[in-house]
C-alpha cells in the first residue's frame, strides 16, 4: 500500500545485484564505499522495496565523508522521549495531516495508521528543532520518508536532510534561505535559458510564486511520488543542488510552452496545474538532465553575489523616493506568499476531490458493465427459451400445433387478446 506508484527509470537485474550487494556489506555504516561506484549504480536505478535502506546507506556514506560541527549537530534526544512531551505546534500539525497527500491510500484515512504516523514524526522533529518548530511544507517531505522506512529510521533521515543537508534553513522564520534560493533560480533562468527568463520578468512573475513549494516540500506536493522518490534517490547522494537542478530541467524541458503563455495568469495556471502532469517519458528525460547537469560553482557564485547585493543596499540604505516604494514591496511580498500557501491548500483540496470523483464514474462505469452483462444474460436465456418452446412445439402432434397457432393469432405473441376487428 505505502509503495503503491509507477518507478521513474526502472531498476534492471543487475543494478538490484549491485544494490544487494552494497545492502548487506558488513560494516556498510562506518566504511567508506566508492563514491564514483554508488553514483553509477544509482543513475541505473532503485528498487522501490529497498529505497528506504539506499537512503540509510546514502545518508551513512555522507556523514562518513562530511562530519557536522558539533555546534550544528542536532539535540541527542531519543525519538521515543520526544514523543513523551507535548508540543505548541500541536494544532498545526494536526490541520495539515489531512491536507498532506489526501489522495494517498495510507495517509487518507483520519487519523488512521498514516496520519498517526505523520503526527508522531512532526511533532518529535518540532521538539527537537525549536528554532524552526513545525513549517508546511515539511509534512510532505516526511511523508514520502515514511513511506520507505519505519518511524524512527523516518525520524532520523529527517534530522539527516534538515541538519546535514541544511535544508532546516529554507523553514526558519525570516526565510532568508529561501529568498537566496529563488534568486539562484532567477539567475540560472537568466544565465541558461534568457527567453524564458525575460517572458517571465515580462509578466512579472517570480520564482516565489510557482518555485517555492518546489524548494519547501522537495516537490512532493505537486508531482507524483515516482518522480519524487528519485529525486530523493539523488538528493541524498547529491545535496540540495539536486532541486536546483530539477527545477531548471523541469522549466526549460517545458519552455516552449511557457512562452506560448500570454498573460500572467495563463503562466501561473501552467507552472502550477499543467506542468506537474508528466508522462513516464517526460519523467525520465528530466532525471537523465539532472544527472549529467552540474551547476554547484554557478550556486555558489550566485550566493555570493546576493549577500554582495544587500550588503550594498545596506550600505547605501533606501533613498527617500524609494522608501515608499520598498514598503510596498514588503508587503507584495508578503501578500504573495500567503496566496502562494492558499493556492497550495486548494489545490491539495481540489486534487482530492478530482480524485473522489474519479472513483465515482469508476464505480458508475463498473455498474454500468455489469448491467449490460446482466442484460445479455438475460437475452441469451430468452433465446434459449424461445428455442425450447419451438423444440415442445414440434413435438406436439399435428392437430394440437394447428390449436397452438391459432391461440397465438388470436392473442398475438405476448399471450395478450388482440381487439376485434371494427365492422366496415
Amino acid at each position: 500500500m505505502k509503495l503503491s506508484y509507477q518507478e521513474v527509470c526502472e531498476c534492471s537485474k543487475d543494478a538490484q545485484a549491485l544494490w544487494e550487494r552494497k545492502l548487506t556489506t558488513p560494516g556498510r555504516t562506518k566504511v567508506l564505499q566508492d563514491k564514483e561506484e554508488l553514483c553509477r549504480t544509482l543513475c541505473q536505478g532503485v528498487p522501490k522495496s529497498r529505497r528506504g535502506e539506499v537512503w540509510l546507506l546514502l545518508s551513512h556514506q555522507h556523514r562518513l565523508r562530511h562530519r557536522l560541527p558539533q555546534r550544528h549537530q542536532p539535540p541527542d534526544t531519543p525519538y521515543q522521549d520526544l514523543l513523551k512531551q507535548l508540543t505548541a505546534q500541536q494544532h498545526a500539525i494536526l490541520v495539515d495531516l489531512g491536507r498532506t497527500f489526501p489522495t494517498h491510500q495510507y495517509f487518507s484515512a483520519q487519523l488512521g495508521a498514516g496520519q498517526l504516523s505523520l503526527y508522531n514524526l512532526l511533532k518529535a522533529y518540532s521538539l527537537l528543532d525549536t528554532e524552526v518548530g513545525y513549517c508546511q511544507g515539511i509534512s510532505f517531505v516526511a511523508g514520502v520518508l515514511l513511506l520507505h522506512m519505519s518511524e524512527e529510521q523516518a525520524f532520523d533521515m529527517l534530522k539527516f536532510l534538515m541538519y546535514d543537508l541544511s535544508i532546516r534553513r529554507q523553514y526558519r522564520p525570516d526565510m532568508v534561505s529561501l529568498q537566496i534560493q529563488m534568486y539562484q533560480l532567477s539567475r540560472l533562468l537568466h544565465d541558461y535559458h534568457r527567453e524564458l527568463y525575460y517572458h517571465l520578468e515580462e509578466h512579472e512573475i517570480c520564482p516565489s510564486l510557482y518555485a517555492a513549494p518546489w524548494f519547501l516540500t522537495l516537490f512532493a506536493s505537486q508531482f507524483s511520488f515516482g518522480f519524487v522518490s528519485r529525486i530523493f534517490d539523488f538528493l541524498f547522494a547529491q545535496g540540495t543542488e539536486v532541486i536546483f537542478k530539477v527545477a531548471l530541467c523541469l522549466l526549460s524541458s517545458h519552455e516552449g510552452e511557457i512562452v506560448e503563455c500570454d498573460s500572467f495568469e495563463g503562466i501561473v495556471d501552467y507552472l502550477k496545474t499543467t506542468l506537474p502532469t508528466l508522462s513516464q517519458a517526460q519523467m525520465e528525460e528530466i532525471m537523465a538532465k539532472v544527472i549529467d547537469m552540474d551547476i554547484s560553482k554557478q550556486l555558489h557564485a550566485y550566493e555570493v553575489e546576493y549577500h554582495v547585493l544587500q550588503d550594498e543596499m545596506l550600505d547605501s540604505g533606501p533613498l527617500p523616493d524609494d522608501s515608499e516604494r520598498l514598503d510596498k514591496l514588503e508587503k507584495t511580498n508578503v501578500q504573495l506568499k500567503k496566496q502562494n500557501m492558499e493556492l497550495l491548500e486548494k489545490l491539495q483540496a481540489a486534487r482530492q476531490k478530482i480524485q473522489t470523483l474519479e472513483t465515482n464514474m469508476e464505480n458508475f462505469l463498473s455498474r454500468e458493465s455489469k448491467m449490460k452483462h446482466a442484460i445479455r444474460s438475460l437475452e441469451q436465456e430468452k433465446a434459449a427459451y424461445q428455442k425450447t418452446i419451438e423444440r415442445m412445439r414440434l413435438c406436439l402432434p399435428a392437430d394440437t400445433q394447428a390449436d397452438v397457432e391459432m391461440t397465438q393469432i388470436k392473442t398475438g405473441p405476448n399471450g395478450k387478446a388482440k381487439p376485434a376487428a371494427k365492422k366496415p
